[in-house]
């Protein structure tokens, strides 16, 4: 579990909310605290380019972008836009592009004119990469809100990947998960498994065994970082449909 995550053991019956990030925001409210504003800004963390990504589609310039994202984190974080919290918020995806819409529309001309270094309290991002990343995606073929939902769906998958490879890496299994992740994506039959075995010096029975529960965690892994960001269980499996169909656009 990464660091300043939420603790979400599963119960008997696969739900992924003993607690989670954004049911702490919920709870909470405007009235702050040291988890839900720890919570809150794990979250930022974690979601913050697809927002770049959005606002970058909007027209907007790369020194513009920053700033707006910026200035709007600043201002989230303060939890100016937390007053509009309630128990119907179950997306954080949902409440925090609403948030953003609301801020470039009223909020744009006087964030472009606070400059970084500004007085306001800034997230630490990775600007350079972000704007590589951005090029890199296709020009004017998807909506600002379809690419911001497909680039939501990879942080997730990527965030998701991290996990299972810090996991690996705590028990002493590097090798086996920088083989078997390419499996995780994959059919059943797409990766040579006898070739990965070879590599690994295992069994083909074994690293097929291995790759079942790699796929599974995965797949554990990936619900339970979907239901950080909502509010009720129900969710999960509309969310994940949500973001399967984003990455397929």
């Amino acid at each position: 579990m990464t660091s300043g995550q939420t603790s979400t053991t599963p119960s008997p019956h696969g739900d992924y909310f003993v607690t989670t990030r954004w049911t702490v925001v919920l709870s909470a409210g405007r009235k702050s605290s040291p988890q839900s504003d720890q919570a809150l800004a794990e979250l930022c963390r974690a979601y913050w380019y697809p927002l770049y990504a959005y606002v970058r589609r909007q027209g907007r310039s790369k020194e513009d972008a920053e700033d707006l994202t910026q200035a709007f984190f600043a201002r989230f974080l303060q939890k100016n836009y937390l007053q509009g919290l309630s128990s119907e918020s179950g997306r954080f995806r949902a409440f925090l592009l609403a948030c953003l819409k609301h801020f470039l529309a009223n909020e744009w001309d006087k964030a472009c004119r606070v400059k970084r270094g500004g007085g306001i309290e800034h997230l630490s991002l990775d600007w350079q990469s972000a704007e590589s990343r951005y090029q890199l995606e296709p020009p004017d073929t998807v909506s600002p809100d379809r690419l911001f939902d497909r680039e939501w769906a990879t942080a997730l998958l990527e965030r998701v990947v991290t996990r299972l490879r810090d996991e690996h890496a705590a028990a002493g299994k590097e090798r086996l998960f920088e083989h078997g992740r390419a499996f995780l994506m994959a059919s059943s039959d797409a990766v040579p498994h006898a070739q990965a075995a070879a590599a690994l010096g295992m069994d083909e029975g074994a690293l097929r065994v291995a790759v079942h529960r790699l796929r599974q965690r995965y797949r554990e892994l990936l619900r339970e970082e979907i239901s950080q960001t909502l509010s009720q269980p129900s969710l999960v499996e509309e969310e994940l449909r949500s973001l399967q169909a984003a990455l397929k656009r």
